[in-house]
């Protein structure tokens, strides 16, 4: 990994000379008023179509709101906003707006993530692309989470601040993001990609990274009280299967304050819940689009606060291995402050085949203030058990206070029932996997089912309450290795 990551950083100072020796063209030569009142996207376009044309160049956008609809990236074009430059999403009207989406025949993964052009920047088959600067892309109002048809005034919707489908050589650096619609950053079989230094504010998934290969997102600061803050999937939205591979997330912090206090500063936390009636998500998670495979991925170095916890899913058939976590702290989490899940969803092509978990080692993680109601969980399904996890020096202080009452409520007269995984022919929602669809675990500490050789070893959990329910559950697993587990009940 070390030698994938030295390579990568050559590469990008490689382009970086080459981009910044190359002509400057400035939006406002084209046209571009900057005043909020005038639709910029068409010199901006032109700008960036120049730049392209003369074979690469840096496209700059001064200081000033510029009012846009869809804007086409080029390959060899660095896109630079100075500060103070604000790209903002204008509202769409009966006679001009936003590229529509294109078709696409895959329909295993919802609507926005099959979808590229219904944008506000987006690009498609390109190399070499930059987007930097001390600037802003703000879509608040504007962009939505609105699928096919159209939104609540009758106008085809963008939805995505930033689309990208099968591109390479892709750097993100240093932008903000506010209010982003369904997505801040849609990016999709773009390989070669480095998000340095982002920050993002936004409603509801802010980077969704999927079946992209050879990633590095550090230095990011993601907060998305509504939806998940930095997402890996591999999902069949490019009809085919590919796997998001060797990506590397650190040095970042993630959260669910309210929507906007991020930038502003306050970091507010009136909202309690997100639109799944669960608490403010905001976490990093693999998952729940699940096709081409998660290998070979890094988490370290990263804060979580006021959100849900860390979620390695997959449950669509795609095999999970190779994954090491690292160094997190987290504090005050809603949910499961780790929720490993092997699932039967499958929303792909018959015959796909299931998932698999394999080779994860999470560790150095310091947890407080954990709802306790979900508990740190691991969970496969009959006949496919997650396999090969270690766990090791966590530290978990949860809330406690919960009662075995507590337990028999939602599930009957026996506390200590774990649901089987959903039958494929009920919902897909009811599919979903979240820590919350498990309901209140038998324990306040571990629930693990379904799982063979798993290795817990130096962990440390507690309660802030004394918690009727015992600290460790296992449910039809096979080689569970404890070793140095202190539990301390209050």
């Amino acid at each position: 990994m070390n030698r994938f990551i030295g390579i990568v950083n050559l590469l990008l100072l490689s382009f970086y000379s080459i981009c910044y020796s190359a002509p400057v063209y400035h939006v406002t030569d084209f046209g571009a008023k900057g005043d909020g009142m005038h639709i910029d996207s068409p010199a901006i376009n032109a700008a960036i179509e120049k730049a392209a044309s003369d074979g690469g160049g840096l496209v700059v956008l001064p200081a000033g709101i510029y009012l846009s609809y869809s804007i086409h990236l080029r390959s060899n074009v660095t896109l630079r906003w100075e500060k103070g430059a604000i790209v903002k999403a204008a509202p769409t009207t009966e006679t001009a707006g936003y590229d529509e989406a294109e078709p696409n025949s895959s329909t295993y993964q919802d609507f926005g993530h099959s979808h590229w052009h219904n944008s506000l920047i987006w690009g498609e088959n390109l190399h070499d692309v930059t987007l930097e600067g001390e600037g802003l892309i703000d879509g608040t109002d504007v962009l939505s989470r609105w699928g096919p048809g159209h939104n609540d005034k009758g106008l085809p919707p963008a939805n995505k601040a930033l689309a990208m489908k099968d591109c390479q050589r892709v750097t993100i650096k240093d932008l903000s993001f506010k209010e982003c619609g369904h997505f801040a950053l849609l990016l999709t079989g773009v390989d070669d990609l480095l998000i340095d230094g982002v920050t993002a504010d936004t409603n509801r998934d802010a980077f969704d990274i999927d079946c992209c290969e050879r990633v590095i997102i550090r230095n990011c600061r993601v907060n998305t009280l509504n939806d998940d803050a930095i997402v890996l999937k591999c999902s069949y939205a490019l009809n085919r299967e590919k796997p998001t591979a060797h990506v590397v997330i650190e040095d970042c912090e993630v959260s669910g304050y309210d929507v906007g206090s991020l930038l502003d500063g306050t970091k507010t936390t009136n909202a309690t819940k997100a639109p799944d009636g669960d608490g403010p998500t905001g976490r990093i998670k693999l998952g729940t689009e699940s096709n081409g495979g998660f290998r070979h991925i890094t988490i370290r170095r990263c804060t979580f606060t006021h959100c849900r916890g860390l979620a390695l899913e997959t449950v669509d058939g795609a095999a999970m291995e190779h994954i090491d976590v690292s160094d997190l702290t987290m504090k005050d989490i809603c949910n499961s402050p780790i929720y490993i899940r092997l699932g039967d969803r499958m929303r792909a092509p018959a015959g796909f085949h299931p998932s698999t978990v394999n080779n994860i080692r999470i560790h150095n993680v310091n947890v407080e203030d954990a709802d306790s109601r979900y508990v740190c969980l691991i969970a496969g399904i009959e006949g496919h058990p997650v396999r090969h996890v270690t766990i090791e020096n966590l530290k978990v202080q949860f809330r406690g206070g919960l009662t075995l009452d507590d337990v028999r409520e939602q599930r009957g007269r026996n506390p200590f029932f774990i649901p089987e995984a959903r039958k494929e022919s009920e919902p897909g929602e009811a599919n979903y996997p979240e820590p919350s669809a498990h309901g209140i675990q038998p324990a306040w500490g571990f629930s693990i089912s379904h799982a063979e050789d798993i290795t817990l070893r130096n962990i440390h959990l507690e309660t802030l309450q004394h918690d009727e329910r015992e600290a460790i559950y296992l449910h039809k697993t096979a080689r569970i290795h404890q070793e140095q587990v202190t539990t301390i009940n209050q």
